[in-house]
C-alpha cells in the first residue's frame, strides 16, 4: 500500500491567556469536536500560544533601550524599546538594512527580529511584543507528557513557526521544538536507485510536517494554532529541535 498521511485542525481553542495549561485548552478542544488523538499523531502547535501561556508578552513600555539598540534602530527604523529585546533575544546580528534586521537567536535559529511579533497579540493600551519560548523543546516534552497521558497513546509534539528563507519568497512552516520525534531523515551512506552512494541526502522531516500543518492553522486570522498529521508511523530516535540547527561553523553565508 502507498504511504499515506492525513492532516486536521483542531478548531475552537480559546484566545490562551498567561500560565495557561496548553494540553489541557487542547484535550478540551479535541472533545468539543468529536476528534481524538491515535498512536504516531504529531500534534503540531503554534508558537504563539505556548508564548502566551509561558508569559512571555511584553510590555515595550517596560523596556529601556540602550546606546546599541537606538543607534540600531535609527538605522533599521524600528522601535528602540523593540531593537532592544531583539538584542537581549540574541547573540549575533547577522544582517541589517531599514525595515529588515536579521540576527541569530540565543537558540541558534537565524531570522529577522529574532522570531519576536506583534501581531494577534491583545496590545492593551500600549505598544506589546511576543518573545519566542524560553525552551521550546522543553515546552514540547511536558506538553506531550500531559496529552500521552490523557490520551494513553504515543505522540510526538511539534512547536512550529513561520520563517523566511534566503533566496525564496514567503514564509514557510518551521520546528522550533520538538519531542517524540526524529527531525533529521539522515540517508548519508546510503545507495541510490542505481547504487551511488549517497553523501549528502539529509532530510529535515521536521520543518516538512510544520509546513504541512502551517497550511491548515494559517498565519493571519484564522484562530486554528493546532493541527494533527497522522500516519508517519513510530518514531525510533526522537531527538530535540536544536539538532536541526546549522552550526556557525558551516555557514557559508557569514
Amino acid at each position: 500500500m502507498a504511504p499515506r498521511l492525513e492532516a486536521f485542525a483542531v478548531p475552537g481553542l480559546p484566545m490562551v491567556q498567561p500560565e495557561a495549561n496548553v494540553a489541557t485548552l487542547i484535550n478540551e478542544a479535541l472533545e468539543r469536536n468529536g476528534q481524538t488523538l491515535a498512536d504516531g499523531d504529531v500534534v503540531c502547535i503554534a508558537q504563539k500560544i505556548v508564548s502566551k501561556a509561558e508569559n512571555r508578552q511584553v510590555a515595550l513600555a517596560s523596556v529601556e533601550p540602550g546606546a546599541e539598540a537606538c543607534e540600531l534602530a535609527q538605522a533599521v527604523d524600528k522601535d528602540p524599546r523593540l531593537v532592544q529585546l531583539i538584542l537581549d533575544e540574541s547573540t549575533e546580528v547577522l544582517r541589517h538594512k531599514p525595515g529588515v534586521l536579521i540576527v541569530r537567536h540565543r537558540l541558534g535559529i537565524v531570522g529577522a527580529n529574532a522570531g519576536i511579533d506583534q501581531s494577534n497579540i491583545d496590545h492593551g493600551e500600549a505598544e506589546e511584543a511576543l518573545l519566542l519560548p524560553i525552551d521550546p523543546d522543553g515546552s514540547a516534552a511536558s506538553i506531550r507528557a500531559d496529552l500521552e497521558a490523557s490520551h494513553g497513546c504515543r505522540l510526538a509534539v511539534m512547536i512550529t513557526d513561520s520563517h523566511n528563507r534566503p533566496w525564496r519568497l514567503g514564509t514557510v512552516g518551521a520546528c522550533i521544538g520538538c519531542a517524540g520525534l526524529a527531525p533529521l531523515d539522515d540517508h548519508r551512506g546510503g545507495t541510490d536507485l542505481y547504487g551511488r552512494e549517497l553523501k549528502v541526502t539529509l532530510i529535515n522531516r521536521a520543518d516538512a510536517i510544520a509546513s504541512i500543518a502551517t497550511l491548515l492553522m494559517g498565519e493571519t486570522t484564522e484562530q486554528l494554532p493546532v493541527a494533527v498529521v497522522r500516519g508517519l508511523g513510530p518514531e525510533t530516535a526522537p531527538a530535540p529541535a536544536t539538532t536541526i540547527v546549522r552550526p556557525p561553523a558551516e555557514d557559508l553565508f557569514r
